[in-house]
């Protein structure tokens, strides 16, 4: 369990994951020993899953995003296990979701421009095995992208 000491190194990690360790301890009121032992737990016990960059794909000329809801056809058990795979080695598709209920998979997809999506879209997408529906949705703001939690 979380400890208060371990939740207030958590905020100021999500507020600043780039921050000197020495910053962090200072900020939380630990020595920087205990810092790094309670960081190395924490990522022992599964809370701390690495560090990771977030890439600007419009500023990388990928100006184009679409979030494709898929219907896939079940009557092969294979079905969820071959597109995944399928799907998995589509460069352009940035994120893979599957869900409960009528639409079995989301797919995040990112293209230059609409020519260029067109092109994945019949070249890679439509290829892809076991879709019975597709629906597309195209990206036009983000609202919202939190990707903190409240501790």
């Amino acid at each position: 369990m979380l400890d208060d000491t371990d939740r207030r190194i958590l905020r100021h990690l999500q507020a600043d994951p780039a921050q000197p360790m020495t910053q962090l301890a200072l900020a939380v009121g630990v020595p920087l020993a205990t810092c790094y032992k309670r960081l190395d737990r924490m990522q022992a016990q599964g809370v701390l899953r690495g560090q990771h960059l977030t890439i600007d794909w419009a500023a990388l000329g990928y100006t184009v995003e679409v979030s494709l809801r898929i219907t896939l056809d079940k009557t092969d058990p294979r079905a969820f296990d071959a597109f995944l795979a399928a799907a998995r080695e589509v460069p352009e598709v940035t994120e893979i979701q599957t869900f409960l209920g009528r639409v079995d998979v989301r797919l995040a997809v990112i293209a230059r421009s609409m020519t260029h999506y067109q092109r994945i879209y019949r070249e890679r997408i439509l290829g892809l095995p076991h879709i019975a529906d597709i629906e597309a949705l195209m990206h036009v703001a983000t609202i919202k992208n939190q990707q903190t939690v409240p501790l």
